[in-house]
């Protein structure tokens, strides 16, 4: 019993850590603000959101993206641009939120039992082309359906802004991928965290 509960106080830990982490790298671009191209914050939540699910697991990161979410739609400014409250869910650029979570799904889904890094690695892109297809297919559609569409805007011209941070998240993916796999051989896997079944 007392070994169960210590399991899930650090499930508890890691998953909040995360969602710290989620929140940080959403608010880059108040540090910087011109990280942000044709109206979409250029930010660190899908390489977290992938790293969630490749550390975390598939059930605890699914967990973990679905608790960030509600609490920036309850009003908590965890969202880029420290926005939050229902009114989110119209905005253009709610979809990439909303891809988190199957983000981290996936990404977990994948590397559960892998203990080779090609698999992390594979997880991470796919994840972050998840993202992509769910993200830029809601922007498309909010413009055109209830957001103000800049002038002559048009399905490829969405998948035009996207080409200005897709390096950037191809990269880190990559390192997102080498990251989980080495904190998973070299910590996850050894003291306290043995007893976590972060992969169920």
């Amino acid at each position: 019993m007392a070994v169960q509960r210590k399991g899930k106080t650090l499930e508890l830990t890691l998953a909040s850590m995360f969602i710290v982490l989620l929140a940080v790298g959403a608010n880059i671009t108040t540090i910087a603000p011109f990280m942000v191209v044709g109206g979409v914050p250029i930010t660190l939540q899908t390489f977290f959101a992938v790293l969630a699910g490749l550390v975390l697991g598939s059930r605890l990161g699914v967990i973990t993206t679905s608790a960030y979410a509600f609490i920036g739609l309850i009003g908590i400014p965890v969202f880029a641009q420290f926005g939050a409250g229902l009114g989110m869910l119209f905005r253009p650029t709610f979809g990439f939120i909303l891809s988190y979570i199957l983000v981290a799904w996936v990404a977990g889904k994948i590397v559960e039992k892998k203990n080779t890094v090609a698999p992390f690695i594979m997880a991470s892109l796919l994840a972050t082309a998840i993202n992509y297809v769910i993200g830029t297919n809601w922007m498309y559609f909010a413009y055109k359906m209830w957001a103000d569409a800049p002038e002559g805007f048009s399905y490829g011209m969405a998948w035009l802004w996207m080409l200005a941070p897709l390096p950037k998240d191809i990269i880190l993916a990559v390192f997102a991928g080498v990251m989980a796999h080495r904190l998973k051989v070299s910590v996850l896997s050894k003291g306290q965290f043995k007893h976590l079944k972060l992969g169920a």
